[in-house]
């Protein structure tokens, strides 16, 4: 999220997290959003910061200045980054998956993060809009609960509700709800969060 008035609509869904994108090479890079800005917020709409192969101390800034509630780590790094941060702020740790022996890029990781996130394998940070083999999610073992992002669509409800998982916890939804990069299409939101919540329900 990128946009003030885009954000006084979001609030008023029911989501769990809003993420902030701190990595200055992303269209939907946050640079006039203030703290006031997000004061519309719930407080069960936890406030994400996206972070990419940044520094721990504009990492924690970035907490600071806009209260974050979790940061997520879409970069390459290091276990011992993440151990170090997580003793300061929760962390959803992103891998790029393409295949099975990618899942196990999380071994490392495991009891360093709140939450995992497989996104698709691309040459950028994430923000494809393109899926990988959902198939491969039968593949984790391990013990962090994790989400779920890449190209996932309005159309996209019914299969992702026939997800057996017993860790997978909730979607990671970007560019196929976009009208712009950092805007989202409200609407399209609204159905999709209600094509999820009458099969729960």
């Amino acid at each position: 999220m990128k946009y003030r008035e885009n954000i006084i609509e979001l609030s008023k869904l029911s989501i769990d997290f809003m993420g902030m994108i701190f990595y200055e090479k992303s269209a939907r890079y946050v640079d006039e959003l203030t703290l006031s800005d997000l004061d519309i917020l719930p407080n069960q709409i936890k406030r994400v910061g996206v972070f990419v192969n940044a520094e721990a101390d504009f990492i924690l800034n970035k907490v600071n200045q806009y209260g974050l509630n979790i940061v997520q780590l879409h970069g390459h790094e290091s276990p011992e980054f993440c151990r170090n941060l997580s003793k300061t702020i929760p962390i959803i740790k992103a891998f790029s998956i393409e295949n099975t022996s990618d899942i196990q890029n999380t071994k490392k990781y495991e009891g360093l993060c709140e939450y995992f996130l497989f996104d698709t394998k691309t040459p950028q940070y994430g923000g494809s809009g393109q899926k990988f083999d959902w198939n491969i999610l039968n593949e984790y073992k391990g013990a962090t609960p994790f989400l779920l992002s890449g190209g996932i669509s309005v159309d996209d409800a019914d299969s992702i509700r026939s997800i057996d998982h017993p860790l997978f916890k909730g979607v990671d939804l970007n560019s196929k709800f976009e009208i712009r990069p950092g805007e989202k299409n409200i609407k399209q939101l609204e159905q999709f969060i209600k094509e999820i919540q009458y099969e729960q329900d």
